[in-house]
């Protein structure tokens, strides 16, 4: 018998990837509300309720890709083979590190051992990429901005590990991840050179700002203050670019891969309001109009992409593998 199987049906056996990354955009939109109250002191209560409403989401679908993983564990593998799956592997742990720092305020233990899950999660992740990227055929091993998801990932690591007091794992994971970003930066900039990007995967160059907020936010937590208030200059030139080509960006419409906006919107909004906090006056303005933007646009692309996996069309449109 010949042509392409069918999906086998059963619950959860088709769970997508693709719905992690818009997830880690709103739990860092969360992060960034936080962040207003003490800017603006805005209350915290509806903030908390919402970091608890969207910590429960991304729970529910990380038992729902389990299970799928449990019935089949090669499909992680087959995952990480797609472009979609590759980001949307990758955000499963960072999202776990954000999870880590919504725990924190209520209980060190459990966010300690949040984080240390999640970094154990990640290190697999990486090792799974790795693999793959190996055995691949090397047009597929061209460098990417997802790159940045998998390798420089473990950069979301210290926003909850330095308030927990990991001061040295959080040390040497803010130098490998810079050197990390700063490679594939380089990288990505030479791929742009030799060819233009595609229109589907133009959302995808978004991931670029998200590494320079996160080195800047985990330098401002670490105390590198001045060091963070030149990083954040840098992130908010790379915004405007990515403001300016915003219609270039989003030529091919809507897609799975709108996810990509999300969490490098949410960390620009987090970096400006921290030096907010400490400069005030145009991050203040910055930071609020990052926010309200990020609020705007974050929840309705995660929406419409949970929507997607209801009507079963997300693990078609993303190909992803079936247990």
């Amino acid at each position: 018998m010949t042509g392409t199987a069918m999906p086998q049906r059963g619950l959860w056996r088709n769970t997508p990837p693709a719905l992690f990354p818009p997830v880690l955009g709103l739990l860092g939109l969360g992060h960034g509300w936080r962040r207003a109250v003490e800017v603006f002191s805005f209350p915290a209560g509806p903030v908390e309720a919402f970091l608890g409403a969207v910590s429960l989401l991304f729970l529910f679908l990380l038992v729902a890709y389990a299970a799928k993983v449990i019935r089949r564990p090669k499909v992680v593998a087959e995952d990480m083979r797609i472009l979609p799956g590759r980001a949307g592997l990758a955000t499963i742990g960072m999202a776990m590190m954000l999870l880590a720092a919504v725990a924190l305020p209520y209980s060190r233990p459990l966010a300690a051992a949040i984080l240390a899950l999640a970094v154990l999660v990640h290190g697999a992740v990486i090792v799974v990429a790795l693999k793959v990227l190996w055995r691949a055929p090397l047009p597929q091993r061209r460098m990417t901005p997802v790159w940045h998801l998998i390798f420089v990932g473990l950069i979301v690591a210290p926003i909850a590990g330095i308030p927990l007091g990991w001061g040295a794992f959080s040390e040497w994971v803010l130098i490998l991840t810079t050197a990390a970003a700063l490679t594939i930066w380089a990288g990505s900039a030479v791929e742009l050179a030799r060819a233009p990007v595609p229109a589907p995967l133009r959302p995808t160059l978004a991931i670029h700002l998200s590494p320079a907020c996160l080195i800047g936010m985990n330098l401002y937590l670490a105390g590198a203050v001045q060091a963070s208030l030149w990083v954040g200059y840098a992130a908010i030139a790379g915004a405007g670019v990515l403001l300016a080509r915003a219609r270039w960006l989003t030529a091919a419409g809507f897609s799975p891969l709108w996810g990509a906006f999300t969490f490098p919107l949410a960390a620009f909004a987090v970096h400006m309001l921290m030096l907010a906090a400490s400069y005030g006056g145009p991050f203040r303005l910055i930071g609020g109009a990052a926010l309200i933007g990020g609020t705007l646009l974050i929840p309705p692309i995660a929406w419409r992409v949970l929507k997607m996996w209801g009507s079963g069309m997300l693990a078609a449109r993303t190909n992803a593998a079936s247990a």
